[in-house]
Formats: structure tokens, C-alpha cells, sequence
């Protein structure tokens, strides 16, 4: 590339902005649709749960006990799969394919009908989401996918119904993450690089919540947001919360 568009941190900035320029403007429908959801939801009394495997439980964890987020928002966890701790890291990859994985999940999960889950998952094309969707909506959950809807143009999918994650969802964020996650590339470099998939989907999951905040708070009723533990003030407001939410705040038992 030219000297003249800057250097890679440059090129890789302006990627990430463009990306989030266009998922701002691509989804506003939607994502009006989903702060419709977790308002409803949450006013309702119903829990809220997140799940992501290997990088794309980055977002995911990224809305459960967040300062400045809702704190009704609880991590559904697949052991082994639920980001890249494991040894070795290769092995979430693995469960990702694994038939059965998602159904055992939620059926030792504390989730019921009228709750919402919230799946991640960059191709959309794997297994273990895929089942998860399928297998919370037949326990009457309302599922909401975030996924880069290209994937199903580009590549094929991993379970037996030929389906992708957008296909299993009662609505569906595409993130618009260019296939391959990698935004940049040079001719001196093998591989494209500088993924910019956990940017966008974190922004753009922050934006849904912070618009759900706004409708619960429309309702005249106090969106359970948790302050920072590092203000004064912080942890006796959480405390509060806690106290008035603790059906629908499970991280915390």
C-alpha cells in the first residue's frame, strides 16, 4: 500500500470506522427492534442471557456485570468453548462441532420461557450456536443472533439442517465483518490481519443496550444499570440493584 493511507494503525482505524459507520446506518431497524426486546424483558421480570464461544465470547462478556450496563444480563457459559482460556486453545474450537453440547447446556441452565438469549457467533455456520438457538426457542426463549450475515453467502454450514445462525433466530444483528474476520492486507504479509470483529460487535451491542435503557426508563421504571465499583457511591447503588433484581441477576448466587 501507498505511504499516502498512513500507517497500518491508521489503515486499521479507519477499517474499524468504516465498519462501524455502516453497521450504525445498516441496522438501525434492527437494532431499535432489539432494545425493543431487552426492554420488554426486562420490564416483564424475564432474564437475560448471552452466549459466545472462543473470540466471540468477548462481546458476550462484555455486557455481564459491566460497569455502566444492565445488570440483568448473565453469561451462559459452555465449558471448554467460552472464549480461548482453555488448554489448548484449540480444544473450543473443537466443541464448537460437538452434537448434543448446546441441548445439555440449556437443560441445566436456569433459563425459562419469556427470558431472552442472546447468541454470538462471527460465521454463524458452526454447530454448537446453531443448536443453541434451535434448542431455546423450543423451550420458549426468544432469541436474538448477532452474526456476520455473509458468512452464509461464502461459505457452508457445519450442522445437519444445511441452516446458519441468522436461520434459528427470532431477529438477527448482522455485524457486516468483512469473511475472515481481517481488514487489512499487504503484499509483503501472507496473511490478512488486524480482525476487527469483537470492535464492531461490542459497539454495536452497547448501542442496542444503551437504546434499551432509554425504553426502560420510558416506562417510568429504573433501568437496573450498575455503577463502577471504583466510584464513590458505586457499590452501595449496585447493592440496590442486586436487592431488587435478584431474580433475574444469577452471576451473582
Amino acid at each position: 500500500m501507498s505511504d499516502s493511507a498512513g500507517t497500518l494503525a491508521d489503515q486499521f482505524f479507519d477499517a474499524a470506522i468504516g465498519l462501524l459507520s455502516r453497521v450504525r446506518e445498516q441496522e438501525k431497524d434492527r437494532i431499535d427492534q432489539a432494545a425493543d426486546l431487552i426492554a420488554r424483558t426486562v420490564t416483564a421480570g424475564g432474564r437475560i442471557f448471552v452466549s459466545g464461544t472462543g473470540h466471540s465470547a468477548l462481546p458476550a462478556q462484555d455486557l455481564v456485570y459491566r460497569a455502566g450496563g444492565l445488570a440483568v444480563v448473565n453469561l451462559l457459559g459452555v465449558p471448554g468453548a467460552t472464549g480461548v482460556d482453555g488448554n489448548p486453545a484449540t480444544l473450543g474450537s473443537a466443541l464448537e462441532h460437538v452434537t448434543g453440547l448446546a441441548a445439555a447446556v440449556l437443560h441445566n441452565s436456569p433459563s425459562r420461557p419469556g427470558d431472552l438469549l442472546v447468541i454470538i457467533s462471527l460465521s454463524g455456520r458452526n454447530v454448537l450456536p446453531i443448536e443453541m438457538a434451535r434448542h431455546a426457542r423450543e423451550r420458549g426463549l426468544t432469541v436474538l443472533g448477532v452474526t456476520a450475515v455473509g458468512y452464509a453467502e461464502h461459505t457452508t454450514p457445519r450442522h445437519p439442517s444445511g441452516t446458519f445462525l441468522k436461520d434459528n433466530c427470532d431477529l438477527v444483528l448482522d455485524t457486516g465483518i468483512p469473511i475472515g474476520d481481517a481488514t487489512l492486507t499487504r503484499e509483503d504479509i501472507g496473511a490478512p490481519f488486524a480482525p476487527a470483529s469483537t470492535v464492531v460487535t461490542c459497539a454495536l451491542l452497547q448501542a442496542v443496550v444503551a437504546e434499551a435503557a432509554g425504553r426502560i426508563a420510558a416506562t417510568g421504571m429504573e433501568p437496573p444499570l450498575l455503577r463502577s465499583a471504583n466510584i464513590d457511591g458505586g457499590p452501595e447503588w449496585n447493592e440496590q440493584v442486586f436487592a431488587e433484581r435478584s431474580d433475574q441477576i444469577l452471576w451473582r448466587r
